[in-house]
């Protein structure tokens, strides 16, 4: 597995050896092991699969008291993924990171707690599978608005995107209270 560092404290994104032949391919997901080599030692609780349509944003959601690391890949189709630090002190807080995760690549992303994220469909679909580290809590849910200038997210739109009715108002970062994002803890 190759392991390709970011900008972003802690977020990696992950290539898995893929052993192919004449009957198709096999790759490992998910090895806690070799995972926590990388750095990467959070028990996942829950996992997600979003199917989506050409165009679609879901995003930027965050937790505030439940905060989730995701271990995030494409089985169909391909997206823009898109992580922004939201915690508090962090030498990073307010940047973005994104990259394109495909079922061709194969790649996957792990984003830490603390972060928004969110992903724009590229493809005609796409399946959009996830593993979080904490369990979704509709009441913790917040958002982050997916335009927000200070940002600048360099998004591939070729349309208007399709947005759930909750993302389209999403605040800016600057208008969240500070009591509503994480801190930044450094990895011992």
């Amino acid at each position: 597995m190759k392991v390709i560092e970011t900008p972003l404290s802690g977020v990696v994104v992950l290539e898995p050896t893929i052993l192919r032949d004449a009957r198709g391919f096999f790759m490992e997901t998910y090895h806690a092991r070799k995972y926590a080599e990388f750095g990467i030692t959070e028990t996942f609780v829950q996992d997600n699969h979003s199917h989506s349509v050409r165009g679609t944003l879901r995003g930027l959601h965050y937790q505030r008291d439940h905060p989730q690391a995701k271990l995030c890949r494409v089985v169909q189709g391909e997206v823009f993924d898109v992580c922004v630090d939201l915690r508090q002190g962090s030498p990073t807080f307010g940047q973005w990171y994104g990259t394109v995760l495909s079922a061709e690549n194969a790649r996957q992303i792990f984003v830490p707690a603390g972060f928004a994220h969110g992903f724009q469909v590229l493809s005609e679909t796409a399946d959009f599978l996830y593993k979080c580290s904490d369990f979704y809590v509709s009441g913790d849910e917040r958002g982050i608005a997916w335009n927000d200038v200070n940002i600048a997210i360099a998004w591939k739109f070729e349309i208007e995107p399709l947005l759930s009715e909750k993302d389209r108002h999403n605040p800016n970062l600057s208008e969240i209270a500070l009591q509503d994002l994480p801190f930044f803890t450094e990895a011992v």
